[in-house]
């Protein structure tokens, strides 16, 4: 077992003998594979399990039908006069492309200013974060009158059995006031200076369709006009030239009139014309340059396309009768799946191209069984269906607002949408507010890594967003 009197960990490496305790504990978290498939999430539970116990912790290790599948929960009791707060992170991580790292992905490398690996921005860095703010605190045996509640998940990244699993087995471990959860970010220039902090209020929803074309099933050597597969790439070519409109909510008019104040001309401009000009044709040209110079801009402003799976043909000498196309749109709250189908029979504008909606989930074309199967179906229909955005007027969001400011100063502080999903919608469906944040200052080039190759995050990110957290808690739960 690793000892850790005030988190002073075993050092597995020279280059580590002098960091940050947040630092070697996020080596060893990205040391851990837990690529999801199949995730083995398990490891992390049983490597944070002796961690927690040993700062007094009550520890709790929810298992899964899969065996290496297990969501970790630690309870630090307060004296229960309020609610507890819970903070929240995912243990797995998307799988990589080794050949095209400069550095293995899972060996928690640090050079540069920079701790590198699989996981370090998404979201092992926010799991080190929080891991060590709330033993930060249980060391300095603060008396506090909220439990304070540690939850690492399972299946974040695609799977069965994740927080929505976890709620309909066992959520009286997981109830609370409100919670902490990956989402917003804390973006800085390249010259490190902070310049906002966006916390996530919401998550836009995931909505798949499925585009089936119809042709004439012939032989190969006898090709006919309605080929399908011809009739479904027309289609995706209508597609790939067309784009959603922008549509703003409040949480997005207050961030982009956020970007507005801390961006220099000719953005400043573009962005208080995205938000307030009532000219459709400086709203257009608003959204084309801040589209093109941000795909995370992009995104946040309207529904976004993506095919994601073709499907088309079962012999090389037979031309198929059908072919089909999934697209993936993430949705900005309210938006339903038969507005888009509407949408989309415009834009394609073709009778022979089926529409409907599709169930498909991040593991199609994994084998599985039909329990399984009813069950990521049920999970899919869930996702595509809204939730209420979690309000700004909570103890929680004032707190992190405000220890936001004092962290970095002169950083300007928005509500945010988050542009994908999160595991925050079990607590969200329950009317329990959820805010998420990457709790480190890290570039767009930093962002750009995400889910690429040679993922990174900052070393001193790390440091003040343990400063961050750790005040953050404080000031809720004291």
């Amino acid at each position: 077992m690793r000892r850790l009197p005030c988190l002073i960990f075993t050092l597995t490496s020279l280059s580590l003998a002098q960091s940050p305790p947040v630092v070697t504990l996020l080596s060893d978290l990205i040391k851990i594979d837990t690529s999801n498939p199949p995730g083995n999430e398990r490891r992390i539970a049983d490597y944070l399990a002796p961690i927690f116990a040993k700062a007094g912790f009550e520890v709790d290790i929810v298992r899964t039908p899969q065996a290496e599948k297990a969501h970790f929960i630690a309870r630090l009791r307060g004296d229960g006069s309020k609610r507890p707060v819970l903070i929240a992170a995912h243990a797995d991580v998307v799988g990589v492309e080794r050949e095209k790292w400069t550095v293995d992905p899972f060996a928690g490398v640090v050079k540069d200013g920079y701790i590198y690996g699989r996981g370090a921005i998404d979201f092992k860095g926010g799991l080190a974060v929080f891991v060590q703010a709330a033993l930060d605190i249980a060391y300095r045996k603060t008396k506090l009158k909220r439990d304070l509640i540690v939850l690492v998940e399972s299946d974040e990244e695609g799977g069965l059995y994740n927080t929505g699993y976890l709620a309909e087995k066992a959520f009286a471990k997981i109830d609370c006031e409100f919670a902490l959860n990956e989402g917003g970010w804390i973006i800085r220039d390249a010259a490190g200076k902070v310049q906002y902090v966006s916390i996530s209020t919401a998550d836009k929803s995931s909505v798949s369709l499925l585009l089936r074309a119809k042709g004439t099933s012939t032989h190969s050597s006898m090709p006919l006009a309605d080929n399908a597969i011809y009739r479904l790439a027309r289609a995706l070519t209508k597609l790939s030239a067309y784009d959603t409109k922008p549509k703003l909510n409040d949480s997005t008019k207050q961030f982009f009139s956020t970007l507005a104040e801390v961006s220099e001309e000719p953005m400043k401009t573009h962005f208080r014309n995205l938000v307030a000009s009532a000219d459709p044709e400086k709203v257009k040209a608003a959204d084309q340059a801040i589209s093109a110079g941000d795909p995370l801009l992009h995104a946040i402003m309207r529904n976004t396309i993506a095919p994601v799976l073709m499907n088309a043909g079962f012999r090389g000498n037979v031309i198929p009768g059908s072919a089909e196309v999934t697209i993936n749109f993430r949705t900005l709250p309210g938006t339903t799946a038969g507005e888009l189908i509407d949408e989309m029979a415009t834009v394609i504008n073709d009778p022979l191209v089926e529409i409907t909606q599709s169930r498909v989930t991040s593991m199609a074309g994994t084998k599985m069984t039909e329990e399984q199967k009813e069950a990521m179906e049920k999970r899919a229909a869930a996702m595509s269906r809204p939730v209420e955005e979690s309000p700004r007027n909570t103890e929680l969001y004032a707190a992190l607002e405000r220890q936001a400011k004092a962290t970095y100063p002169g950083a300007l502080v928005t509500p945010y949408l988050f542009q994908a999903g999160t595991d925050a919608r079990p607590w969200r469906e329950r009317g329990i507010p959820v805010y998420g944040i990457y709790p480190y200052p890290i570039t767009l080039e930093d962002l750009r890594r995400m889910h690429g190759n040679d993922e990174r995050v900052p070393i001193d990110s790390l440091v003040s967003g343990v400063k961050l957290i750790t005040n953050t808690l404080l000031e809720v739960a004291k």
